[in-house]
């Protein structure tokens, strides 16, 4: 094969085929953009746990506009979890049960596993007409005033007008292009364990939230249903040892604490993790040609799911955006939009980053002025049941998620 034969030319490129690239690729082809995604994986790769499993109604609704049916899809082969509930040291502070969702209307949340909601987004893409090319690792990236160059490890070269970053938290994306994650790893440790729900006698679909959980030494625990299983985060205190908790067999004690004891046979993922807190200095380069979408621009601590969520508009933003500088009618013009959406969305992952970080300090800040608002709060809930309860019960997530969000903001 000559070297003019290993030049191969789209007018955009996506770089990684998770949830995110799979989503920038729909965007790109909704608005009649030619595309392709490079992935260094093989095609029906197997990838361990559910990992991202709340999908916001917001993101739903991007996954609506651009490829209609799919929010809907996506929605419905999730479950909707009806009662949430917080405790404090075993006794309940917070009560809330939801409204059905509406028939035909999108709802307001659907608790579904990464695996599962990328299974039906790649069907769309494929439904769509975009190509992947699978097990083509990419190796470095250049950017210049016309385009983009991008050299795959075997020694192809793809050249685009434009791309689309979503390769991870290891982007080689972003690190060819000189940009950098800031921010600081957390030093709290939290055990993440998957089981699969026993559909002959399964539990109530409640989300449940403990402040010191009393059979496990007064550690937090947050239990939250997906479709076909159950999320059970563990946080541990500075003094412990992760490998203590976070084994086959430290599982196997403390779980059944928590849960009934046949859980601990249905284990179908573990891991131990301590969160970055980190966004990308910019998202996109000198040049406007490429824009950063997902973990590739930003990782959060998972409290508020803010990471897929965020991804989403990410990438739906970053495709509106080139879509307008392809019919620009000046390459300042151009350069403008690109700039704008990056910048929109570096905004919202320094609003989702700060938000994790309020979250962490919610739930597990140890200065004495947070015990003593802990402790307050649920002194009082018997008095202002609502408002004490709601302060509680919103630890986990920061401040509400409503505001530059997982920004939804146009």
């Amino acid at each position: 094969m000559t070297a003019a034969e290993r030049v191969q030319y789209r007018k955009t490129i996506v770089v990684g085929a998770g949830p995110i690239g799979l989503t920038a690729a729909l965007a790109l082809k909704n608005i009649g953009l030619d595309v392709a995604v490079l992935e260094s994986e093989s095609e029906g790769r197997q990838r361990p746990g559910s990992r991202a499993i709340y999908l916001h109604n917001a993101t739903l609704k991007f996954f609506e506009e651009i490829s209609p049916g799919l929010g809907f899809q996506l929605g419905e082969n999730g479950i909707i979890w009806p009662v949430k509930r917080t405790f404090f040291r075993g006794e309940e502070v917070y009560f809330r049960q939801y409204a059905p969702p509406t028939p035909g209307v999108l709802p307001h949340f659907t608790s579904l596993p990464q695996v599962e909601a990328e299974r039906y987004i790649y069907q769309a893409c494929l439904d769509a007409g975009i190509e992947f090319f699978w097990n083509t690792p990419v190796k470095d990236v250049k950017t210049r005033k016309n385009g983009v160059e991008i050299v795959t490890e075997n020694g192809d070269i793809w050249k685009a007008d434009y791309c689309i970053a979503a390769d991870g938290a290891r982007s080689v994306v972003r690190r060819s292009l000189g940009l950098q994650l800031e921010g600081p790893r957390t030093k709290d440790a939290f055990i993440v364990v998957d089981v699969k729900e026993d559909q002959h006698d399964p539990l109530p679909l409640e989300r449940t939230f403990h402040y010191q959980h009393p059979a496990v030494d007064g550690r937090n625990v947050l239990f939250v249903p997906f479709a076909g299983g159950w999320r059970i985060d563990l946080q541990l205190l500075s003094e412990d040892d992760m490998e203590d908790f976070g084994g086959v067999d430290g599982v196997r004690k403390w779980l059944p604490k928590v849960m009934d004891p046949k859980y601990v046979d249905r284990v179908t993922w573990v891991s131990t993790y301590q969160f970055y807190q980190a966004v990308a200095n910019s998202y996109t380069d000198e040049f406007a040609r490429v824009v950063l979408a997902g973990e590739a621009a930003h990782l959060f601590a998972p409290f508020g799911a803010r990471g897929m969520n965020s991804g989403v508009p990410d990438a739906v933003l970053a495709a509106r955006a080139i879509g307008k500088a392809t019919k620009a009618e000046t390459p300042e013009e151009a350069m403008s939009y690109v700039r704008q959406a990056a910048e929109e969305r570096r905004t919202a992952g320094l609003y989702n980053r700060d938000s994790a970080g309020i979250a962490l300090e919610h739930i597990q800040g140890n200065s004495p002025y947070m015990n003593a608002k802990r402790e307050t709060a649920a002194f009082l809930v018997p008095l202002v049941p609502t408002t004490m309860g709601r302060w509680l019960d919103e630890g986990p997530y920061g401040p509400k998620t409503g505001s530059p969000l997982v920004s939804t903001k146009y």
